[in-house]
């Protein structure tokens, strides 16, 4: 199977439908101006996400990490390089935010436990329908790691190893995905089908719903 070639952010999106941009708006101010868990913030609140009702793909992680709470960039880290290389597509495009939706199960960095960073924090819960709802252009979600598949995949009760080998069951609204942080080179090393059987179809998936050419009328 020929490899997908890697999406520049040149290539051409297509359009959303008519959307209450104000709303989307108005949305996105006051889920950034949230401060609801600040006392439990080891760094204090900075809300990082990336939304937009055009958005063609919706990307789902845990929570920022120290590096990304210090930049405000999400996945602006090494688990951000790799997960750019299974998507299959380059940093311009990753960060156009009408092409890509970056929407972590919490949105501020929750601090550091004795094996890794800590749960997200249960307060960003209430933003999440909404922004949900305003994403009515999204093709493919792509789920990683625990947090965020005990939400989109809520009947499933095996583990990440067997969910992740159950993808074909979800396909192609949803995938679920290890994360790609570093701590989870030994998940790979171990599971070696997940590269060959799992991102060339997801890299040809992402390909398509960004290749949609805009409707003329």
């Amino acid at each position: 199977m020929p490899t997908s070639p890697i999406i520049k952010a040149t290539d051409k999106a297509s359009s959303a439908e008519p959307i209450k941009l104000q709303e989307h708006g108005a949305l996105i101010s006051r889920v950034k101006a949230c401060v609801d868990c600040a006392d439990n913030l080891p760094m204090g609140p900075r809300p990082v996400l990336q939304h937009h009702p055009e958005a063609k793909i919706l990307i789902v992680g845990q929570a920022p990490g120290r590096r990304v709470h210090e930049s405000g960039i999400p996945f602006d880290d090494p688990s951000g390089d790799r997960l750019r290389l299974w998507l299959g597509i380059d940093k311009d495009c990753f960060y156009d935010e009408k092409k890509i939706a970056i929407l972590p199960m919490a949105f501020c960095y929750p601090g550091t436990g004795k094996s890794g960073d800590l749960a997200p924090r249960p307060e960003c819960m209430q933003w999440r329908p909404d922004l949900l709802a305003l994403l009515p252009n999204v093709k493919l979600t792509v789920v990683l790691g625990q947090y965020a598949q005990r939400y989109h995949f809520p009947d499933f009760k095996g583990n990440l190893t067997a969910l992740v080998q159950s993808w074909q069951d979800h396909w192609p609204e949803k995938i679920p995905l290890p994360h790609p942080s570093p701590r989870n080179n030994l998940w790979l090393k171990k599971n070696p089908w997940f590269e060959g059987e799992v991102l060339p179809p997801l890299k040809e998936a992402v390909a398509r719903s960004l290749a949609v050419s805009d409707v003329e009328p």
